[in-house]
């Protein structure tokens, strides 16, 4: 549970830090981002995680997202992981949507992936556990967002955990990975043919499959160039309405899939988060 410091800024009263650690869950080191707010002085806070999509790090959002000053109104902590193993001996592919970045947020199974990618076990189990060791988190207020492939991770990691969290969002999810081509390339290539194993990472098959949610928030820009062919929120917006779950989904016109998008409605996320870890 040992952490390094890497760096640390204040920033609207808060805390702005990132830190390392040894992962047992990835065999390597991790980096992750964590902004604390004033309020946690007080004693502990409710916390969102954000999960990143494809070529990103925890820096994207930090330098990006503009949540820093959203949080430290809310009293939100901010937790911001990477999205994959890294680092010599870490398998790799010359393509974006593979490998280094490109994680999916699952426990790989099929070489050369399975001794790293355990970006499952790592987002749900080991580094919640190390934010709770080292910084003042209320563990039964959680929330979690994401964007594209992070959206993805977001979705099923809150699906399987019912009552885990309390809030969920997202921006621009790959809601149905099954269906659409990054899923099909990165699913059989980190667990193998079985598509029952794929089906326990697609957010659409899992609401088909009994998995339910409180309720749920989507931005979507309507200018994003991977709507039609890779995010395609009608399929999210038909298995919620099958299945009975509230989603408010918010198409945003002439916005694309970049952080200009993100940070323009990640207020408004939190904003949400914090009128139901509040609650």
């Amino acid at each position: 549970m040992t952490i390094e410091t890497v760096e640390t800024h204040k920033a609207h009263g808060g805390v702005q830090g990132v830190y390392r650690h040894a992962s047992a869950a990835t065999g390597g080191t991790m980096t992750f981002a964590v902004f604390v707010p004033p309020q946690a002085a007080a004693g502990p806070r409710p916390v969102v995680t954000y999960l990143s999509g494809l070529t990103c790090t925890h820096a994207n959002v930090m330098d990006k997202g503009e949540y820093r000053k959203a949080a430290a109104d809310l009293g939100l902590i901010v937790v911001c992981p990477d999205t994959s193993p890294r680092g010599d001996g870490v398998a790799d592919d010359p393509a974006y949507d593979l490998g280094q970045g490109a994680g999916f947020y699952v426990d790989a199974t099929e070489a050369p992936w399975a001794p790293h990618f355990r970006m499952w076990t790592y987002v749900t189990e080991e580094l919640p556990a190390v934010i709770a060791a080292h910084f003042p988190v209320d563990t039964a207020r959680q929330g979690i967002t994401g964007h594209s492939m992070g959206g993805h991770g977001a979705l099923t990691v809150a699906l399987r955990n019912p009552g885990r969290f309390k809030s969920v969002s997202a921006f621009a999810p790959i809601v149905a990975p099954m269906q659409v081509p990054w899923g099909q390339k990165a699913l059989p290539a980190y667990l193998g043919p079985d598509q029952a194993k794929w089906r326990r990472h697609d957010a659409v098959a899992l609401i088909e499959d009994g998995a339910r949610l409180p309720e749920l928030l989507v931005d979507q820009g309507t200018a994003d160039n991977f709507l039609a062919n890779q995010l395609q929120p009608e399929r999210l917006k038909s298995a919620c309405a099958a299945a009975g779950i509230p989603l408010t989904l918010r198409l945003q016109d002439g916005y694309d899939h970049s952080y200009h998008f993100i940070s323009t409605f990640m207020a408004d996320h939190l904003a949400w988060h914090a009128a139901r870890l509040f609650a």
